[in-house]
């Protein structure tokens, strides 16, 4: 089933407390089946869909044994919901999935497996806690301990990146989630930072993994084609559609590469792209911070991230290598600063987001942007409107910002939309938008509305396409369909403003890219690579 909706995603993005529970919203109520799912396979004389069997209690309704309370993440198949137990007056979390979403045998069974697995597994610090499963007539709906500190995905952008003492601490429990997993006869499938909460808001917080959604049981020497799991975290024997267990050593060694630096080890602007770059297997550490990085981290990455299944080290042999075993006294000095973390952001947005950036700067006031244009006048010594590398370079470092030169030229690489080295004034005033997080929602609606032309409410592949073109990209439905895959989070081929919005205050997009998961959309990746010669099935 689609990653968002079996992720309890930032389940507690917010502090959780009973106030959320005022009196009256307390009392027992009638029971309105949640997400639209009323009749989901129950009505008018068709046969109800039983999805849990043995797996799971059958309930009149949910509200009978928990309040539901606001909606905490949605998905492609469902919502999680904050709620408590009604008996106890425990907070936990619901993630109800919606029948009438489970068009297919493959759905249900997703779902089965997702509950038989969160059973199968033993009880550990490191995984949630599955309370309860059950269903009633339109959704099934999984009870699981409320995580309070957030994803582990918001602490790395929060820092920009982790010190290595952190980041080996971190590395430790998704491993020893992956060795108990494997231990059991699961692979898990779809191992990435938002699929791992903190069970509360302390810097020592216990981490714990949620979401079991794509995982699968396996017998030892078994192998599996399907292709899933999210982009950036694939192995390329999954892209081959030839794995086994060795798939989720690769997936944490790359949580530990963006643990370390902050971007991931494989990227590009669409998902063919990014392919290719994980078939290519070139891991860059010459960039900021790698070469303040230890080599013995450097070469626990690098074991991780072996491209060869039968070479790459196994969950053992991880927590046994020496960067790990001597965690504590893994250099514990920052890697980077907010700043640097925003920086990379921006290199990695899409051309979207730079293009309504753009908008809003265009149309900012005066005295919104007198600070910015005084910095920019500083910074060009030779009055030509234009700053170039070295003008740069020496003003960044005059304001008391000391940013390393791949820094520097990763920042002119984002935004120099002309390719000449250099940024003009729309450009230096897009970046320092996007640094010092100034747009408001005049800004956003004023910018939503440059988009959508027709003046319906919505930003259609059309109106986008042309809007790329003018901005000098490639006349391409290509570009434009992964940003509507990134984008457009309801599925409905186009764009809304809660839906653009979302996108503009989203820190890093290559985080909700690797939300979405489709078989049909893996399935014509991979007929790309095929095509392209990127992957000769078979073939190891």
């Amino acid at each position: 089933m689609g990653n968002c909706c079996r992720s309890p995603a930032a389940v507690a993005r917010e502090d959780v407390s009973s106030s959320h529970f005022p009196a009256s919203n307390a009392k027992k109520k009638p029971h309105q089946p949640r997400n639209g799912a009323a009749g989901g396979g129950g009505g008018g004389g068709q046969k109800r869909l039983a999805v849990l069997g043995e797996e799971g209690c059958e309930v009149a309704g949910i509200d009978d044994k928990y309040v539901l309370d606001r909606e905490l993440g949605r998905g492609e198949f469902g919502v999680t919901y904050l709620c408590m137990d009604r008996d106890t007056k425990e907070l936990l979390a619901c993630k109800s999935i919606s029948k009438r979403k489970l068009r297919t045998a493959v759905d249900v069974e997703d779902v089965r497996r997702e509950v038989a697995i969160m059973r199968h597994l033993p009880k550990s610090p490191s995984i949630v806690t599955l309370r309860e499963a059950c269903e009633d007539e339109g959704a099934v709906h999984l009870v699981m301990e409320l995580c309070e500190g957030g994803e582990l995905f918001d602490r790395i952008v929060a820092r920009g990146h982790y010190t290595e003492r952190a980041a080996a601490n971190v590395t430790r429990t998704i491993v020893e989630v992956v060795q108990l997993c494997h231990r059991h006869g699961v692979i898990h499938r779809d191992l990435k930072p938002e699929n791992f909460l903190f069970a509360n808001k302390k810097e020592n917080s216990p981490l714990k993994a949620i979401d079991f959604g794509l995982s699968i049981f396996f017998k030892p020497g078994e192998k599996f084609s399907e292709i899933v799991g999210s982009p950036y975290y694939m192995a390329p024997e999954v892209l081959k559609r030839n794995y086994g267990p060795e798939i989720d050593i690769w997936s944490a060694g790359v949580i530990l590469y963006i643990l370390l630096c902050g971007v991931p080890p494989f990227w590009a602007e669409t998902e063919q792209g990014v392919a290719q770059a994980i078939l290519r297997g070139n891991i860059d550490f010459k960039r900021e911070p790698w070469p303040n990085v230890s080599e013995n981290a450097k070469d626990l990455v690098r074991h991780m991230l072996e491209p060869d299944p039968k070479l790459r080290l196994t969950a053992k042999q991880v927590l046994e290598h020496t960067w790990l075993q001597n965690a504590k006294k893994a250099p514990n000095v920052p890697l980077g600063d907010i700043v640097k973390s925003r920086l990379k952001q921006f290199s990695r947005m899409n051309r979207f987001k730079r293009r309504a950036l753009r908008v809003i700067a265009d149309h900012l006031s005066a005295e919104e942007v007198e600070d910015i244009k005084e910095m920019f006048k500083t910074m060009d010594t030779d009055n030509d409107g234009i700053v170039s590398y070295e003008e740069l370079k020496t003003g960044i470092a005059k304001l008391g910002s000391h940013l390393a030169e791949s820094e520097l030229q990763m920042l002119i690489e984002a935004v120099d939309t002309n390719g000449r080295g250099a940024l003009d004034y729309g450009e230096f005033l897009a970046v320092s938008l996007h640094l010092q997080r100034m747009a408001n929602d005049e800004h956003l609606r004023r910018a939503f509305l440059f988009f959508d032309k027709d003046g319906n409410g919505f930003i259609e592949p059309e109106e986008l396409r042309e809007a790329l073109v003018d901005d000098g990209a490639a006349d391409s439905m290509e570009v434009v369909n992964d940003i509507l895959q990134e984008v457009d989070t309801d599925k409905d081929g186009k764009i809304s403003y809660d839906e653009f919005v979302a996108m503009m205050k989203t820190g890093t997009d290559w985080r909700k890219a690797s939300r979405h998961y489709s078989r049909g959309r893996f399935n014509s990746l991979s007929m790309k690579l095929i095509k392209d010669g990127s992957v000769k099935l078979g073939v190891e």
